[in-house]
């Protein structure tokens, strides 16, 4: 929100304090922030910026901000630390075990898991579940909280009114991952067990996708781990690693984000605030040239910089919007084709987190039951549009919160996701119509504004301007790798390759296609991810002759020899040969001089 507000105010001339609140978790927004505020006190002394980070950060921000104050504050009680000895065994069983050897010690006190990544909260949350009514009841009530960092939607800070009115003792088992020490509020915590790995997602700019690899969490994590426990005067750490382990392989401090993401929202917000690329800005990590690179390029792609590298028209109205950049071209181009409405939810609900709860085993099948009413054959975009819409209907007609919460409990929606959403679009509804762009009233339903919603998707990640054929002895990295997120089954069973790459994938379980089993052959699909299943995630089927109408000359000429790219060509070949001619001749009279001049497809 502060960047935003930066975009027109960029030295904060309204603010005369700013604390900037967990620098160690290295966020994108936090580094960003942290670069800019730099030069902003340069320019305003009086200006007071208060850092609050964990001490193994101490020395890296007094470096980079120089000789300043520095407050520490201490853990008020000594934490006792128990590392495993020995090599490290089968990690899931010991946190399992030493959870319910906890309860049986009849040691009071609440009980706060890391685990590595949201599918073992998930996996811990059915086992303790299934064998709390199995323990002594005398030992009390084990109450199980599943904390989910990406979600960011609660906080675990239980109720002490709450506490006096239970006549049975209660202890609560807090499973959390990654960014969840953020969460937790609480002096009832008693014992803190770390497993020391995190699963991450890693962007690999080469192919656009994320990869989700495991890996050690740093050393000034685990410190932040063991401080929940400070405010306890008997507080135990259970690490579920040696001492060597801790010493060896783990860093120092956690690494930066931005060094591991896509930078494409970054960079279109640098270019907003007037700094002529990321060079000319201080990080305390400098981010990876071949991210800046492809960030660079896919602005271009967008249509969002002009022959100077600086924002054209089209980039700073992108830039208005607080969305990843290929959304934010989706909703322009869908004032084009008269489906903002149905848009504008679209962008909101893939913004939010995930709108679908997450299961407790034996609940699968009622849930899919609910979800299948709010599937539309056209795929998942048109389904968060259904799902949505139901919300809202609820949320007029409900008499209370709690029967809007009720709703979503027995439909498995997560309730938080899609206020998050209903937000998120109000804002976006906002933007619409303070830079005054056309908005048509929704038509969702009909079969014309079906198609105009896939054209606009498409319109996303296709550029308006297109690139003469380059010469023999240069190929743009761009022409070679800038990929449409477009894919084909290729075997009738939901393989699907990517077109621009090698990459197979399957759709997500969740998918409308996964839980009709009606697999479409070509999708457009929203987020791909590798990991030890690649999973295609919010897709819905697109026929290639929209495609080759929508897509440049160049992308296709640049598509890698293969199958897929011979059924497009058969499709090109009986697309109009008189509209192929007018598309051809409007292209040359807005590029007359042939090799290297911009031209406008649209």
């Amino acid at each position: 929100m502060l960047q935003r507000e930066m975009m027109s105010n960029p030295f904060l001339g309204s603010y005369g304090v700013i604390i900037l609140d967990d620098i160690h978790e290295r966020s994108i927004a936090t580094d960003v922030l942290l670069g800019l505020l730099k030069d902003v006190l340069l320019a305003r002394p009086e200006l007071k910026l208060i850092i609050n980070s964990s001490p193994h950060l101490i020395n890296k921000l007094s470096s980079y901000y120089g000789n300043v104050p520095l407050i520490q504050v201490k853990n008020k009680h000594p934490v006792e630390v128990v590392y495993l000895s020995g090599a490290q065994k089968e990690t899931f069983e010991s946190i399992l075990r030493l959870i319910f050897e906890i309860h049986h010690s009849g040691e009071k006190g609440d009980i706060v898991v890391f685990l590595a990544c949201e599918q073992d909260i998930e996996k811990a949350y059915e086992i303790v579940c299934q064998e709390g009514p199995n323990l002594n009841p005398d030992l009390g009530e084990l109450v199980v909280v599943p904390l989910y960092p990406k979600e960011k939607c609660a906080l675990f800070k239980p109720n002490d009114e709450t506490e006096k009115r239970c006549p049975v003792y209660q202890r609560r088992v807090v499973l959390t991952a990654s960014s969840g020490e953020s969460l937790i509020c609480s002096n009832t915590v008693k014992f803190v067990i770390d497993v020391g790995v995190e699963r991450r997602k890693v962007y690999n700019p080469r192919i656009r996708a994320d990869s989700l690899v495991t890996q050690p969490i740093s050393q000034s994590q685990a410190e932040t781990r063991k401080q929940i426990l400070g405010a306890s005067p008997s507080g135990k750490l259970f690490c579920l690693y040696s001492e060597e382990y801790a010493s060896r392989d783990m860093r120092p401090l956690k690494p930066a984000e931005m060094q591991e993401a896509n930078l494409t929202s970054t960079v279109l917000f640098m270019k907003r605030v007037d700094i002529a690329g990321l060079g000319h800005c201080d990080f305390m990590n400098r981010p990876a040239p071949e991210s800046l690179m492809q960030a660079l390029e896919d602005l271009d792609y967008l249509a969002a910089l002009d022959n100077d590298g600086n924002l054209s028209e089209f980039g700073i109205i992108m830039s208005e919007f607080p969305l990843d950049p290929q959304l934010s071209k989706s909703i322009l181009a869908s004032c084009e084709f008269d489906c903002v409405d149905e848009m504008l939810t679209i962008a909101a609900m893939v913004t939010a987190p995930n709108c679908f709860s997450h299961l407790p085993r034996g609940a699968e099948e009622a849930a899919l039951s609910c979800w299948k009413m709010f599937l539309h054959p056209d795929g998942d975009h048109f389904t968060l549009i259904n799902i949505y819409k139901a919300y809202q209907d609820t949320t007029l007609n409900a008499a209370s919160e709690h029967c809007v919460e009720k709703w979503c409990h027995d439909y498995f929606l997560n309730c938080s996701a899609l206020r998050t959403a209903e937000v998120i679009r109000a804002e976006l509804l906002e933007i619409i119509k303070r830079i005054e762009l056309p908005y048509t009233e929704p038509a969702f339903g009909s079969e014309e504004n079906t198609l105009n919603i896939k054209k606009a998707l498409l319109s996303g990640y296709f550029m308006q301007r297109a690139f003469a054929p380059p010469s023999p002895h240069h190929t743009p990295f761009f022409l070679c790798n800038t990929a449409a997120q477009i894919a084909r089954d290729v075997d009738g069973s939901g393989n699907y390759l990517m077109l621009t790459h090698k990459q197979v994938a399957q759709l997500h379980p969740l998918s409308c296609y996964s839980v009709s089993r009606k697999m479409p052959e070509w999708v457009l699909f929203h987020k791909f991810s590798i990991a030890h299943s690649n999973y295609i995630r919010i897709a819905s089927e697109i026929a290639p002759q929209l495609f080759m109408q929508l897509a440049p000359q160049y992308y296709f000429s640049n598509l890698p020899p293969s199958e897929s790219k011979d059924i497009l060509q058969q499709v090109m070949d009986h697309l109009s040969p008189i509209s192929a001619t007018k598309k051809e001749q409007k292209m040359c009279d807005k590029c007359p001089e042939a090799t290297e001049q911009r031209c406008t497809v649209q």
